[in-house]
């Protein structure tokens, strides 16, 4: 599973990368394009901040569990003041101490400490390792998970303005109806009841532009809030933020066998759990070690004051060296207990990569079966807008030419809203469904 690992090392170099060139606040100044604010949100998005931060302090992690194996260097000083009553304790027989001691003494050690056995050295080497690249497993999730959300609101957004457009373009019809049937109701061929329906579809249509209108700023502030930026207080109304791309659908090949393969070997979720499995299966041989003694190796230069005088000028220095060996036999079921523990956590994390397994494989299924209900919805709609102007057109001719009714024109145009909007609505779909598939799958994101 090394692409996870490139690809999320990547991640921390366009981390980077963006935090220079791309600026989390001057994306308001010019349109805003799918790339940009995907670059964006690499650089300024909360939970992929938190997921960096979390990678740094799993390093700090890593560094502990090495330091176990590395040697260390060891500084100890003391200076040391006791009564003289208590040094000079005469003999006994004896009224006067005829041996005086110092009553102050002092002693600087410096040592070099080598572990050289104690059961988990090995391991530990190990479980840093298993540590750093789930780390960079788990973080390259965090960013695929905040990128497919950045995407989707993105085109939320386009889904909004368009619904705008659809709405405004019917308004327009209706407008233009009513006042066609106010001039037939004053040249009195037509009657008032054909003015007063046309006022009523007018007015019916007005509440789905007012709601498209509403949702435009709603979907603007997620996205915004995605890409990490913090509103001004001064910004009150519609964010002036502007799209540069479009409603499309890309097209995506994929079959569900090759996709299952694709996202088990893809996917970092699951190469983390398997991370942790191991690191698991680690931790019973760190609590076996409990069992086994502990070796170390040490040496170094002693400074003194000589124990026999009292000047505390005159030093007594010299090396040593030699080994330390602890062993303790029966801790009273300490080790017996770390172990049934580290047993039962890693039969657990076993576990958690089967049910991982059968999840991700449940996730790209239903992508899947999404992302082809909403590339056939959208091939279905690809004639019907045509098909309802010119069917508007015809009702609209048909009726000036007194073989039509004005139910006919309201019916045609009903559906030409209907038909833009299940184009644009079928467009929005289409592409969610294809990032999420994506995504599900184990694909980047950000190269998409």
């Amino acid at each position: 599973m090394k692409l996870p690992l490139i690809c999320a090392t990547a991640c921390l170099t366009v981390c980077a990368c963006a935090q220079t060139n791309i600026s989390g606040t001057n994306f308001l100044d010019h349109p805003l394009s799918r790339h940009d604010a995907v670059e964006i949100a690499m650089a300024h998005n909360s939970t992929i901040l938190r997921g960096r931060a979390d990678l740094r302090a799993t390093y700090g992690i890593e560094m502990q569990l090495r330091s176990a194996v590395m040697p260390r260097v060891a500084i100890t000083g003391f200076y040391k003041a006791t009564q003289s009553s208590l040094v000079n304790e005469p003999f006994p027989g004896q009224t006067v101490n005829t041996f005086p001691l110092p009553d102050q003494n002092w002693q600087t050690d410096g040592q070099i400490q080598q572990p050289l056995y104690n059961g988990r050295i090995t391991s530990s080497l190990r479980s840093a390792k298993l540590t750093r690249e789930q780390a960079v497993l788990t973080f390259h999730a965090t960013v695929e998970d905040a990128l497919l959300a950045t995407r989707i609101a993105y085109d939320d957004v386009l889904l909004a303005q368009q619904q705008i457009v659809v709405q405004e373009a019917s308004i327009k019809l209706l407008v233009n109806q009513l006042e066609d049937m106010q001039r037939r109701y004053q040249a009195g061929t037509v009657p008032q009841f054909n003015v007063l329906r046309a006022q009523v579809e007018l007015a019916n249509s007005r509440p789905r532009l007012i709601t498209a209108r509403n949702q435009l700023p709603i979907s603007k502030n997620n996205l915004v809030n995605l890409l990490g930026y913090t509103l001004p207080r001064s910004v009150l109304d519609d964010i002036p933020l502007q799209m540069a791309d479009k409603l499309e659908a890309p097209p995506l090949s994929v079959d569900l066998a090759s996709a299952l393969g694709r996202a088990l070997d893809q996917r970092s979720e699951i190469a983390a759990l398997r991370k942790t499995e191991r690191l698991r299966h680690e931790d019973i041989i760190t609590a076996r070690a409990g069992y086994r003694p502990s070796l170390q190796a040490f040496g170094g230069y002693q400074f003194r004051s000589p124990s026999f005088t009292e000047d505390l000028t005159h030093e007594l220095n010299g090396w040593e060296a030699g080994v330390n060996l602890a062993w303790s036999p029966w801790d009273g079921g300490l080790t017996r207990g770390k172990i049934v523990e580290a047993e039962a956590r890693h039969e657990r994390a076993v576990v958690d990569v089967q049910d991982e397994q059968r999840q991700i494989e449940l996730e790209v299924r239903t992508s899947y079966s999404q992302f082809v209900q909403a590339q056939e919805v959208l091939e279905s709609q690809k004639k019907v807008q045509e098909e309802a102007e010119e069917a508007l057109r015809l009702a609209d001719a048909r009726m000036h030419a007194g073989t039509g009714t004005q139910l006919d024109v309201l019916n045609a145009q009903t559906s030409l809203t209907d038909a833009r909007t299940t184009q644009i609505q079928a467009l929005h779909d289409y592409s969610v469904a294809r990032s999420r598939l994506k995504r599900a799958i184990g694909e980047d994101l950000q190269k998409d």
